[in-house]
């Protein structure tokens, strides 16, 4: 089968590595020259813009949005709608909002199009170990991208799977995404107080071996994490600041909408935008009160 594949970042490059591996006819477009060459190098064929790729493509099509969440997929589609012809599916790999889903599918829809939304998980290992995708949208539109589907996913009947209808496969995500915060920090935490035992002199990477086989808490996660601490230790080098993609604050407030009690990932979120503030005021607030009230000392900055 073949594809076009928009977005030719880190993630949507080792995309289009894994199909042309797997026998498919990709042809791939990026606003960056030196992606589309990188593609060109590997088998796929490059397109220097999203008419040439519609050209290259035979009816009918079938192109692979990969870039970031909000009005960058609303502009290519835009972008690419007048380039195409009814029955062509459209699908948004990349993090967006189940809500701009469920719009954009409609619109299509209304146009003679198909939209399906693939929330993808697999990051740049995806390569070598296969993709994580949870697909939404029509049943007709899905089982023509099975081969694709089949070929970007760990085995042709593991790690995939259509779970609804239209936003479907990006709310899957969400929640995905969501849980992710919170197993995240709590190995962040359990390894914090892992060091923090001065008395043991404790090996984090060799706990992380350990904990790594046999051990209800292993998971994908905690064998990137003793990746991590063979690497370096003691995180030299690294600020203590963590970014996030907004779908761990989608996930909280879909969690309020619907009344589910969501404490830990919520907290995990708290965390990150906490990790972000090295002058918090609201810290200081904290100190300034204790003083007040009960004399305590308070920790002057040291000067500048």
């Amino acid at each position: 089968m073949e594809l076009g594949m928009v977005g030719l970042g880190k993630m949507g490059a080792y995309m289009v590595e894994r199909l042309v591996r797997g026998g498919h006819r990709v042809a791939g477009y990026d606003r960056d020259a030196g992606a589309v060459a990188r593609i060109v190098a590997i088998g796929a064929e490059g397109a220097d813009s999203l008419a040439a790729l519609a050209k290259k493509l035979g009816a009918p099509r079938a192109i692979w949005i990969m870039v970031p969440s909000g009005s960058p997929v609303d502009d290519t589609i835009a972008a690419l709608v007048p380039l195409l012809a009814k029955g062509d599916i459209l699908i948004d790999g990349g993090n967006s909002n189940y809500k701009d889903t469920q719009r954009r599918a409609a619109h299509l829809k209304s146009q003679g199009f198909q939209f399906v939304d693939v929330g993808t998980s697999g990051g740049v290992w995806g390569l070598k170990e296969g993709y994580s995708m949870m697909v939404g949208g029509d049943k007709i539109a899905v089982d023509r991208l099975r081969p694709l589907l089949e070929t970007l996913a760990p085995a042709k009947d593991k790690g995939w799977g259509h779970v609804g209808a239209s936003g479907a496969g990006h709310f899957v995500k969400m929640v995905h995404n969501g849980i992710e915060y919170g197993m995240m920090q709590a190995y962040a935490e359990g390894f914090a107080i892992l060091k923090k035992k001065n008395e043991f002199a404790l090996d984090l990477h060799q706990v992380s071996e350990i904990w790594r086989t046999g051990s209800v808490v292993r998971s994908w996660l905690l064998d990137l994490l003793s990746i991590a601490l063979k690497e370096n230790a003691e995180m030299s080098g690294i600020a203590p600041y963590v970014a996030d993609s907004g779908e761990g604050r989608w996930t909280v407030a879909e969690a309020i909408d619907l009344d589910v009690p969501a404490p830990v990932i919520t907290l995990a979120l708290l965390q990150r935008l906490t990790s972000r503030d090295s002058e918090s005021y609201s810290d200081k607030l904290l100190s300034a009160m204790r003083n007040q009230f009960g004399g305590h000392a308070i920790k002057t900055e040291a000067k500048k």
